[in-house]
């Protein structure tokens, strides 16, 4: 079996019914859109991975299951041997090798989509696209805020893909910006799509 994204989504949204989690696999995905274009690789398999790192959380949020379940689940359906690996890879916890850039990529942006996000969602403006990466860093240096946000883990994330944190953080910004409507994150403004219309 090869990668479509139309059925990760239906993947995702089987096992996932939590609005906010549905997002972060969203933002994810975006990311991993933008790494792989920038690092020409194959953007549907990065997209896919993106959407599906966390599909299994909501049911099995504890570390003896997540991401297992998951990629047992992605096993049986025949995904490529490579996007289960890297799923499984990103959680710190399993100690498996993040050996290639798809491992790494995923990685690196989890994390930092989730703490982009809350960022950007105490703002006044509540827009992703005027977020500056200075107020990022500035926030990564709060220990209170999104505390539960490893920071090493977004700071060691872009070390292992050779770009600054700068850098790694406008990426994500960016990527984040091509979804935001989706997101909730276009403006305090705006509507918000419904669920079943977040595609």
């Amino acid at each position: 079996m090869g990668v479509n994204r139309d059925a990760a989504w239906t993947l995702l949204c089987q096992h996932t019914k939590t609005a906010s989690l549905r997002r972060h696999g969203l933002a994810v995905e975006a990311a991993m859109r933008r790494y792989a274009n920038e690092f020409q690789q194959d953007e549907e398999k990065w997209a896919v991975v993106g959407l599906l790192h966390d599909f299994d959380y909501e049911s099995h949020p504890d570390p003896e299951s997540h991401p297992e379940v998951g990629a047992r689940i992605l096993e049986n359906l025949g995904y490529p041997a490579d996007v289960i690996y890297a799923i499984k890879s990103h959680a710190d916890y399993l100690g498996l090798p993040r050996r290639t850039l798809l491992d790494k990529t995923l990685f690196a942006v989890d994390e930092l989509c989730g703490f982009i996000t809350a960022v950007t969602l105490v703002r006044p403006g509540k827009l992703v696209s005027e977020v500056p990466v200075k107020s990022v860093k500035k926030k990564l240096k709060d220990k209170a805020f999104a505390r539960t946000v490893c920071r090493e883990d977004i700071r060691s994330g872009a070390k292992d893909l050779g770009i600054t944190l700068d850098q790694h953080i406008a990426t994500v910004i960016e990527a984040l910006t091509t979804v935001a409507e989706k997101l909730g994150l276009a403006g305090s403004e705006s509507r918000v799509l419904k669920e079943e219309k977040i595609r």
